[in-house]
This record gives C-alpha cells, structure tokens and sequence, in this order.
C-alpha cells in the first residue's frame, strides 16, 4: 500500500509508505487533505527535497452497467475500482421526460381549430448530422472521466490505459462508438491516451496470473472489472515482442500488490420537477425532487444517525418534517432517523464513495499457462 503526497503547492509527487506518512504527520512535516474519492492523502508543509516521479498509468475498462479502473506503478498496485454506471438510470428518466413532454404538448394543443391552424411545435434541425452522443452513454463515460480527474489530481499520471471496442462492419455511428470517440477526445486533454483491444487485455491477464470472474458481472468486487483496469495498466510495463516468423516473448516486470478497493457510483437524486406527470387537484402542486432538505443536509451528504442505541452510516436521500432518510450505496433506506441525531460526516461531492476494509487482493490464475 502507499500513501498519495502532495508539494506545498499542491502538484502529485511519488506516494510513499504509509510508515513514512505517519512519521510526517507526528513531527509536523506534513498535513492531511481530503479529496472526492475519498483516498487517503497528505501535503507536505516545506519544499521536499526530491521532485522526481517514475510512471504511473491508469487503466480504464468501460462499460455498459459497470467499469473498472485501475492505478499501477512499476512495483505497485496503487488502488482498484468498480464504478456503477448510471445508464439505466438516466434511460428511465429520459423516456419519463419524453413521456412528460408530449403529455404537455397535447394538453397544449386545441383540437377545436383545423390542423394547419393548431399550434403545433416547429420542425428542428437534423441532430443526427453531429454524431450526437446520447444521455446514457454521455453520463457513462461523464462518470468516467470525473474518477480520472480526480486520481490525476493525486497520483503523478503519466498514461492512461483505455480499452476500446471494435466493431465489425460499418458501425462507427453506432451510440457505443460514437461515446468511445468523444471520451478519449476529452481524456485527451488531461494525459496522453493508449488504446488497447479486448484480445491484449485478455492475454495480459494470462500472463500476470490473474484470474477474472466471468459470471455475475455486477458483484462490486476486484475479480469482476477492477481486475481488467490493473491489466490494462501494467501493458505500459509488461509488453509482448515477437519477431517475424519468430516465437514472441514477455519483455519488462511489473508487481501487482494488494491495494485499496472501493466502490463508486453517482447518487441518483431526483431533480426539482416544477410540473409532475399528472396535474394535481386544484392546481397545487406537491414539491417533489431536489437536492435541499428542510434540516440542512443535502441529498448525497455522507452522515451519522442514531436510533435507539443503534448507529448507522450511509447518505442523505429525503426527508420528512421531522426526520432524515439515510440510504447505503445502492440508494435502498436504511432507516428514518430523527434529524437531532443525525450528523454530518462528509460533505455531498456528487460521488457516493464506499471503501472495502482493508486490502484488496486480485485473485490468481489457478494452473499453468
């Protein structure tokens, strides 16, 4: 395990032992700060003696539902992820919004008039002229970058890893393609990008001994696609060379460790909607949605709660005139708890953060290659 350093002002330098960490913290040379993962990581106080960084890359294997990413060092696993995408969730909302806009359209119109008179909404512009990416898979890859931002803003980043589909035929326009572009476009900005196939990953994998789950892809363990996103990340010091008509070989070494292990997903709050599906009596409408509660927490806010001598922890999901709705990661009620005994612990950063206890380690390949 290592600990993430930042300089004075704040660059990503080499993470250290966690021994080492402590030492600083107990003679002063050093500060705790917090970031949106969650990761545990200090500041030097004074200039550090030494600058200099080795390579670190980040492995990233997308997905539809799921994702795995992955930080490696040469000698290192540095930290794993599973993320949860919101993609089912923002198909859900869409079609909903749709269904709500064409319930307002008719309600608009008046039947009563011929057609050529009723006011109907002018033609738009052909959208699908930009290679328009759809909400879902935007959000995707949105989740995506955010968790890469983040780890580049600790770890001294040098490549990140991506693993792209090819599809067969003419299908470059396909939403999955057009989504795989627009995301390497916008990684590119922050590190430089290397593209890797399914093939090289699967066979990396082999070669670093590490084994895969290939059932149940949606337990938030590393074996899943965290596994994948370390693979993906070691290509930059593990590759394989082979001459023409030659048998090929490993070249380079690299260490895969037990690292820490967490689960991210974004929390999905429902938006303030100032016209609900269907209009309610009288004309007044009940308030549904939003991130403000009336006991000053906010939707996502990481707390403590307290119930007859039991403690929870989890996140801000509602909330009653009186009580606090406390969720666990996967947005299911834990329980109400009266907002007296609910206290904040951790601001909302638009992440819902959940750390595995302890270390995690990769599983290994059973038998010979």
């Amino acid at each position: 395990m290592r600990v993430p350093v930042l300089s004075p002002e704040g660059q990503p330098l080499m993470p250290t032992k966690p021994s080492r960490a402590r030492r600083w913290l107990k003679s002063g040379k050093a500060k705790v700060v917090h970031n949106d993962l969650g990761i545990f990581t200090v500041q030097l106080v004074s200039k550090p003696s030494d600058t200099k960084t080795q390579p670190i890359s980040v492995g990233v294997d997308p997905g539809k539902k799921y994702t795995g990413i992955g930080v490696q060092s040469a000698k290192v696993t540095l930290w794993m992820a599973h993320l949860q995408l919101p993609f089912d969730t923002v198909k859900r909302r869409m079609e909903q919004r749709r269904m709500m806009r064409r319930g307002r359209r008719g309600r608009r119109i008046n039947r009563k008039v011929p057609y050529s008179q009723r006011a109907h909404r002018q033609a738009r512009f052909d959208h699908r002229r930009f290679k328009k990416v759809p909400p879902s898979i935007r959000a995707n890859r949105q989740l995506e970058l955010r968790i890469i931002k983040e780890l580049a803003k600790i770890y001294p980043l040098t490549t990140a890893v991506w693993e792209v589909v090819v599809a067969r035929g003419d299908k470059g326009f396909s939403p999955v393609m057009v989504g795989q572009y627009w995301a390497i476009d916008q990684l590119k900005i922050l590190l430089p990008v290397v593209t890797q196939e399914g093939w090289q990953t699967f066979l990396l994998r082999q070669q670093l001994r590490l084994e895969k789950q290939k059932t149940k892809k949606g337990d938030a363990i590393p074996a899943t696609h965290a596994v994948d996103g370390i693979s993906l990340a070691a290509s930059q010091f593990v590759r394989y060379r082979q001459l023409k008509g030659k048998q090929g070989w490993w070249e380079g070494s690299v260490d895969i460790t037990p690292a820490p292990f967490v689960v991210v997903r974004r929390p999905p709050i429902c938006r303030r909607q100032l016209h609900l599906m269907v209009p309610s009596k009288a004309g007044v409408r009940r308030k549904y949605g939003g991130t403000i509660t009336r006991h000053g927490f906010r939707k996502g806010d990481y707390v403590k709660a307290e119930m007859a001598r039991r403690v929870v922890y989890g996140w801000v999901s509602g909330d009653t005139e009186r009580q606090v709705s406390v969720s666990d990661i996967n947005w299911k009620r834990i329980g109400q708890f009266s907002a007296k005994k609910t206290c904040l612990v951790k601001r909302s950063t638009g992440l819902l953060v959940l750390p595995n206890k302890g270390l995690s380690n990769l599983p290994p390949l059973r038998g010979q290659i």
